[in-house]
């Protein structure tokens, strides 16, 4: 399997793993923050950004695609790094402090604590976003030059959307173009739901953060989070959607260095969202 990464910065291992169709650029708002206490690798996870579907083909579910990444990390010749994620990329992180093969896992809106309606919800929204990524190039990169269409493309993935800039968006816009294990994902994800009593046993720091403005998968998500896994740390990030790094890079950054050690612990507000619980009723039919 060849996973195309970023390495840099010194110190105790960091891997960090991006969600379903984006790529290791969304962590590009936190990471030279991160590289200040950590050697971190980004990765592109296999048929997303610049890596390529594995020979075999995509991993079918979950399992596969933790086993995919563990020999990975042993190539890199990193044992027992510290890991971080969001959304797919939240849940393999979890997935990773199940088997003790990491230091640390924080996980940002994890993917695993929906219900069946609520997973469809989800991908109906993505897949609608990866269709409207198939504009001619050209057309999309003038129209992302408009701070309100930029705004309005990307309102289900962040709360801020405008704060990211022309280029990173239509970078963005094409890698979900051009996932090709998205469809892969999407029929994996169909059967996946975080077993929370595995990691009950794990004796790793687990801190999960979720956006109270997160469209895709709903900030009251996080209560089942917290009552199945109350040893961990469940945050609310204000202002923060589905990819919180570009919302809040440093609240963000610091959560992450916080669970890994290298920076002390601010008692932060945790995930008790009761009044802001809604229901998310599946009106998408896919």
């Amino acid at each position: 399997m060849s996973i195309h990464f970023r390495r840099a910065g010194s110190g105790e291992p960091l891997v960090l793993i991006h969600g379903i169709g984006h790529r290791h650029q969304a962590w590009e708002p936190v990471f030279d923050r991160l590289t200040a206490h950590h050697e971190v690798i980004a990765l592109d996870l296999p048929g997303f950004g610049n890596s390529p579907v594995p020979g075999t083909g995509m991993p079918a579910d979950m399992a596969a695609t933790v086993a995919g990444v563990l020999p990975a990390l042993t190539e890199w010749g990193l044992e027992r790094p510290h890991v971080a994620g969001y959304s797919l990329g939240g849940a393999i992180a979890l997935e990773l402090a199940v088997t003790g093969a990491v230091a640390s896992a924080t996980a940002f809106s994890p993917a695993g604590f929906f219900t069946a309606a609520e997973r469809r919800r989800a991908l109906a929204i993505l897949r609608m976003l990866r269709a409207n990524s198939y504009l001619p190039t050209p057309i999309m990169r003038v129209a992302l030059r408009s701070a309100y269409l930029r705004a309005l493309c990307f309102a289900p993935l962040m709360a801020r959307p405008t704060l990211l800039d022309v280029e990173r968006a239509l970078g963005d816009a094409l890698a979900l173009r051009r996932g090709a294990g998205f469809n892969a994902v999407a029929r994996a994800a169909r059967d996946y739901r975080f077993d929370c009593p595995r990691l009950s046993d794990a004796t790793v720091p687990v801190t999960i953060g979720w956006g109270d403005c997160d469209r895709i998968f709903g900030v009251h998500q996080a209560e089942r989070a917290r009552a199945g896994l109350p040893a961990a740390r469940v945050v609310t990030l204000p202002r923060c959607g589905h990819v919180p790094m570009s919302d809040d890079p440093d609240l963000v950054a610091a959560l992450i260095l916080e669970t890994t050690g290298a920076v002390p612990r601010t008692e932060r507000p945790d995930a008790s969202v009761s009044a802001q619980v809604t229901s998310q009723e599946d009106h998408f039919t896919l």
